[in-house]
């Protein structure tokens, strides 16, 4: 099937010529005649890169009318430079049309939009955020639009625009027709389509909540605090790499990048903390290859766009399935072969079982390379380079005759291992006594196998502490914001909390013992938050050091993972208001100044004011 045979205006035809299109997608192949031929609102689940924005574009083009000065279509997009991008092809397939596109998103001046907003668009491709701002402001109106695309929708969900999806959509009207793309298939879409779509159609493009048939799928297993020599290694055995490198959070990816660079490597960070502008430098330079990898968190690399990425490295993996569909399939994109690397520890196999039936792909353990074979692929990678590389004579012929004269004492044999042995010594003189990096099972018999392991460390670990925090209900503390706040300050989530309680003013918790100077020296730096050890607190004994009994029974731990959901960092500006609460009572502040006294004398490492 070509695109003439869709049925397409000859105006788009001519465009999209122009840009070499000629058949279309599997995804425009099925998407383009539904919406043209069809009524009824429609889910679309395809993988990023597939070619969704023709696949939506394209139709929504032929049916709008010009004429109107109207905005009659609006597409969402989760982030600034998948805005822009779609914008950018709207206005490239509308070249011969009068459809006028404006891109509205946040990180510019505002005043730039509003005045291009002057003249009424037909088409908006907006971030949720800056087109609440601008409906409140009166610029724009959603009354009359016929189309309404959800681009990448669970990403926006992950991105916690759940809220502002709903505010949108309710000002819209209910004869519009929605479709909705994603990648995957979560609950909450459903949820969303269920609510505001109205008889809708599915159309999956692979399997639902699968990966792209290009991306073949590897990892490696070495202790956790190897991983950085793991992906030296990586990189070092694919010279001609070009990617990502995931990391779980903003400190963790400049410490990565910064060791990369420092190790001589072509690489930059990409997180949260970048202004606009160092974004958007540092983004260029990637799509121009003048970096080859980009050390990245899932935040801050959502809504990038390059095509021809060769492997995507998870230097974690992430707690959600879906966000791994969503790294790898950077990769693997316009019917080019790519490779996901995940680099785990032995405790993490379970998760990529998990994976593998998510995405109904077979992953491959393979063998963390040692130094010989480093070296043996970079050797042969330069021996290449050196047969393929062009040879301008005009340039290099003055001075061929005394580069001649000078080596012509050496035979061919003697010349070529000297030139090996330029661009080659410092490998060699790196991985001349590399470490073995791969993590090797106990057997099972042995004194010290990894069941003994297991069992003595549970052992070791067996005896926890009660932690307490300044914070408690009214300022809005329940469990599972707890965890949230202990994982984004601690930032590991093998952090084992049990047995949580909140009262009014506290936050009691217990954690192992060993796991306590972590925490604590994490919070030392928090101006709002106080952790200390508790001394006394409901159903712990002081005198005893373990937690009081009811019915003569042993209160049982109520065991807590540390993923809660928690989005922001506490600040003393979330508090509550606290309405009509009733002062301490004399023995209560008594109290409590003999417990502060008690916690002051045993906590060294009290932040102090």
């Amino acid at each position: 099937m070509t695109f003439k045979e869709l049925n397409l205006r000859e105006e788009i035809l001519s465009a999209i010529g122009e840009l070499g299109f000629e058949f279309p997608m599997p995804v425009q192949e099925k998407v383009i005649p539904f919406m043209l031929e069809q009524n009824t609102d429609l889910v679309a689940l395809a993988q990023t890169g597939t070619g969704k924005t023709a696949a939506f574009g394209l139709p929504i083009l032929n049916m709008i009318d010009a004429g109107r000065k109207q905005v009659q279509a609006l597409v969402l997009a989760p982030t600034r430079e998948l805005c822009i991008q779609i914008s950018n092809d709207l206005k490239n397939f509308s070249k011969y049309l009068h459809t006028r596109v404006v891109p509205v998103y946040g990180g510019e001046d505002i005043r730039i939009q509003l005045k291009q907003l002057d003249q009424t668009p037909q088409i908006i491709v907006a971030t949720p955020g800056r087109l609440i701002d601008l409906i409140e402001r009166g610029k724009i109106k959603l009354e009359n639009i016929n189309y309404l695309v959800l681009d990448e929708a669970d990403e926006m969900l992950n991105m916690g625009f759940k809220d502002d999806i709903e505010t949108i959509l309710k000002e819209t009207p209910e004869t519009r027709r929605t479709t909705l793309f994603s990648a995957t298939m979560p609950a909450e879409i459903a949820r969303i389509a269920k609510k505001y779509m109205k008889d809708h159609e599915e159309i999956t493009v692979g399997s639902k909540n699968s990966g792209s048939d290009n991306v073949s799928h590897i990892y490696y297993v070495s202790q956790a605090k190897q991983r950085y020599l793991v992906l030296k290694r990586i990189v070092d055995l694919n010279p001609d790499i070009y990617g990502i490198v995931f990391c779980r959070t903003r400190q963790e990816t400049k410490e990565v990048a910064e060791h990369l660079m420092k190790d001589g490597y072509n690489a930059d960070a990409l997180h949260g903390d970048l202004s606009q502008a160092q974004r958007d430098t540092v983004m260029q330079k990637f799509r121009i290859r003048n970096i080859q990898l980009l050390v990245a968190t899932d935040v801050a690399a959502r809504g990038l766009d390059v095509s021809d990425l060769t492997h995507v490295i998870n230097y974690n993996l992430p707690d959600d399935v879906e966000v791994y569909t969503h790294r790898s399939g950077r990769t693997g994109r316009a019917n080019k072969k790519g490779v996901s690397v995940s680099i785990i520890h032995s405790k993490e196999k379970f998760k990529i079982k998990d994976i593998e039936r998510m995405l109904k792909k077979k992953f491959e353990q393979q063998l963390i390379p040692n130094g010989l074979e480093v070296c043996k692929k970079q050797l042969f990678h330069m021996i290449d380079k050196m047969q393929h590389v062009e040879v301008n004579e005009e340039q290099i012929s003055p001075y061929m005759d005394q580069i001649m004269k000078q080596l012509e004492y050496l035979d061919k044999s003697e010349l070529l291992k000297r030139f090996v042995s330029l661009e080659f010594n410092r490998f060699l003189d790196y991985y001349k006594d590399s470490e073995d990096l791969n993590y090797h099972e106990r057997e099972k018999g042995s004194d010290r196998g990894e069941r003994g392991e297991r069992n003595e460390k549970r052992g070791r670990r067996g005896e926890k502490m009660r932690l307490k925090m300044n914070i408690g209900s009214r300022d809005g503390i329940n469990p599972s914001r707890l965890l949230g706040i202990i994982n984004d300050i601690v930032g590991d989530k093998t952090i084992s909390v049990g047995d949580i309680e909140v009262t009014n003013k506290f936050t009691f918790f217990d954690v192992f013992v060993d796991q306590v100077d972590k925490i604590v020296n994490a919070f030392a730096e928090q101006k709002d938050i106080e952790l200390a050890i508790a001394r006394e607190s409901k159903g712990f004994s002081e005198s005893t050091g373990k937690r009081k009994t009811e019915n003569g029974k042993r209160r049982t731990d109520r065991p807590y993972s540390n993923d809660g959901g928690y989005k922001r960092k506490y600040s003393g500006d979330d508090r509550k208001s606290g309405g009509n609460r009733k002062s301490d009572s004399s023995s209560d502040r008594r109290s409590d100044s003999r417990r502060k006294s008690a916690v002051d004398n045993n906590k060294p490492w009290r932040n102090k004011r």
